[in-house]
């Protein structure tokens, strides 16, 4: 017990938990989006094991981190405008679609793995974020370490939480997400185009939890494995729930699933 109860401890943990709630955080904040206009996106699951596929490729060719979670967010955005076409569109049972959006995903980002690298015992290893360490904030004792010598998808998380606030709570856009979510009805008859709203929603949902993705894969473990979101998707449509369609709350849930995680290791 004394090895744990000092101060590196808490470091360690903390430091871990932000860096283990950031794949939550942005599949929950895209989440949020989809069912504030009415789509509860089940497929972030698959999701985001696309982005982390695609992330791994795109830095792979590329050489380039930052083109690969570029890639990443393209592809979610691809396997969603599949999902939203059959939900939005067609109409079709929104979870249903939702777990076969997941099982396509497995299936695929298998099989492409294996075509692109064959089938190795050694992962295929790429160009990852690495931290940066912001001057003179990251040298505070204690806050530092845990809050200023993240890689940047850990800060482009965070500023999300107030940028996604804003455009939810403060600009027509979101006023509009928030009526067609609450009264479709209501919003066709003022002419607000309520399919394309809730089509525009599911692949920004989509773009964030691609982004996620490449987080594990290129800013946590540094190379792709099969299936290893390990049922992050389905944490962070608990995590939209739990903080009640509010990024603060979305956030709070995230942090606390963090720690969780974070406690294990």
């Amino acid at each position: 017990m004394n090895d744990i109860m000092n101060a590196a401890f808490f470091v360690a943990l903390l430091s871990a938990a932000l860096r283990l709630s950031v794949p939550i955080l942005f599949a929950a904040l895209g989440g949020m989006f989809s069912e504030r206009s009415g789509v509860v996106n089940i497929g972030l699951e698959g999701i985001m094991l696309t982005g982390a596929f695609a992330g791994v490729v795109g830095s792979y060719f590329t050489g380039s981190q930052w083109l690969g979670a570029l890639v990443a967010m393209l592809s979610g955005v691809a396997l969603a405008a599949l999902f939203a076409l059959i939900t939005v569109k067609v109409q079709i049972n929104q979870i249903v679609s939702g777990i076969a959006i997941n099982l396509l995903a497995v299936g695929l980002t298998s099989f492409f793995f294996r075509a692109l690298f064959g089938i190795t015992t050694t992962p295929i290893t790429v160009n990852a974020f690495a931290p940066v360490s912001i001057p003179g904030l990251s040298s505070l004792p204690f806050v530092g370490e845990v809050l200023f010598s993240q890689t940047a998808l850990v800060y482009i998380a965070f500023l999300l939480v107030p940028v996604s606030w804003f455009i939810l709570y403060k600009t027509s856009w979101g006023l509009s997400i928030r009526t067609v979510g609450e009264h479709p009805t209501a919003a066709d008859t003022v002419g607000i185009p309520v399919n394309r709203v809730r089509t525009l929603c599911v692949l920004a949902s989509a773009a964030l939890a691609g982004l996620g993705g490449a987080f594990l894969s290129l800013g946590q473990f540094n190379m792709f494995v099969d299936n290893m979101i390990s049922g992050r998707g389905f944490i962070a449509v608990a995590a939209v729930i739990f903080g009640r369609w509010n990024p603060k709350g979305i956030l709070i849930a995230s942090l606390i699933f963090g720690v969780a995680d974070a406690l294990q290791i």
